[in-house]
């Protein structure tokens, strides 16, 4: 396992669980086309196949009697790393009690530097924040991925992480990957297959049902702000680690915490690096 990966298991109890029931572009670069992330004139990316979406019994058959041998933030079919070298920054808005904030400094950092990032969000949060989420849709520095609706770890039997339950059946977890999608269609027409559950834990049997309902189960390989519990001192020293393919995760509803002062920083030394970033989309990731 990466040396870098190391937070994935330190994290306080906290750390993934704040919103608990909740061509590339760099800094110097110019603004992104629609929603991909990608420098002007860059080719857009390839989408999925159009297909029929199983339906919940069909899932159901599919994958009877099947029980989970992995759980954690890497299991067998999760996307932890991007494929191209640039790091893709992701922030989750995770919604719920707590949890519905939005940080509108940090979304001013990512604009001033013209960094382009992919944004989970939930639907509670959606709901809670409907100017911010129509104003973010519209802004080609970004994309829109899927963070669920009950924000609640990926299982099929009910697993929980940092104190949160998880989807306890196949129905339940087939109704968590879907509720959303309506949410964000009403936002972005077609949204990105992206999607991230909360505490970003799976086991691998909701992994392979993300992938069977043609959405595309994602984690993460470096932390950013701890769930928003670190300083920005913290903030800034985690992300200013990101290198070449790493996915990083942050979050983006909790405007209290120490993540927009921690990015502000951040970002200028990485550009010094000559560090470049892109969204999920043009991270060379298969769509299915």
């Amino acid at each position: 396992m990466l040396a870098r990966r190391r937070v994935l298991t330190a994290l306080p109890a906290l750390a993934l669980a704040a919103c608990a029931p909740a061509p590339t572009a760099s800094l110097s670069a110019g603004a992104p086309d629609r929603a991909s992330g990608a420098a002007p004139g860059g080719a857009a990316p390839t989408g999925p196949a159009v297909r029929p979406r199983p339906t919940a019994e069909q899932i159901g058959r599919q994958f009877a009697g099947r029980l989970p041998k992995a759980w954690g933030l890497q299991v067998p079919g999760v996307v932890t790393r991007a494929a191209v070298a640039s790091v893709a920054l992701t922030f989750d808005a995770c919604g719920g009690r707590g949890g519905g904030g939005y940080d509108a400094r940090l979304i001013a950092a990512l604009r001033k530097h013209r960094v382009p990032a992919t944004l989970f969000l939930n639907a509670r949060w959606i709901a809670a924040n409907p100017g911010p989420a129509a104003e973010l849709a519209a802004d080609p520095l970004f994309e829109l991925a899927d963070h669920g609706t009950a924000h609640r770890p990926l299982s099929v039997t009910g697993r929980a992480a940092y104190g949160i339950p998880g989807t306890a059946s196949l129905a339940a977890v087939y109704q968590e990957l879907l509720s959303n999608r309506p949410h964000l269609e009403s936002l972005m027409g077609t949204p990105r297959p992206w999607y991230r559950p909360g505490t970003a834990y799976y086991d691998d049997v909701a992994a392979d049902v993300v992938r069977a309902v043609g959405l595309v189960p994602v984690g993460f390989s470096l932390n950013g702000d701890g769930g928003a519990t670190f300083s920005p001192a913290q903030v800034a020293t985690e992300v200013g680690k990101a290198r070449a393919g790493d996915i990083v995760i942050s979050h983006m509803n909790h405007p209290e915490g120490g993540t927009a002062l921690g990015y502000e920083a951040a970002l200028p030394r990485l550009a010094g690096q000559g560090t470049t970033f892109t969204t999920l989309s043009r991270a060379g990731l298969p769509w299915e």
